[in-house]
């Protein structure tokens, strides 16, 4: 499988991994923003994450962009922005 190279593709897994960790780890995103340890409590399935995004994306575009950690704070945390937590 061809390495992903183009800025909107490379965007668009980002944000896909990072809707998953959202679905299948709700209650962990949630007790997370709530005692504001969102990423150490969820360090194994982020690395996971990550592990996955950095072996589909070319290592050129990776050193040159963001798109996993803003897609990270895109979709765990700002689409939490209802839940009470000192982090707000």
């Amino acid at each position: 499988m061809a390495l992903i190279d183009r800025p909107e593709a490379a965007r668009r897994l980002a944000r896909a991994i990072a809707s998953d960790l959202a679905l299948y780890n709700e209650k962990k995103v949630i007790e997370g923003i709530k005692n504001d340890n969102l990423f150490s409590m969820m360090a194994d399935e982020i690395k996971e994450g990550l592990d996955l995004y950095n072996g589909r994306v070319s290592e050129s575009l990776r050193s040159e962009t963001n798109f996993f950690e803003r897609a990270l704070v895109d979709v765990l945390i700002k689409s939490k922005a209802n839940i009470d937590s000192p982090i707000w």
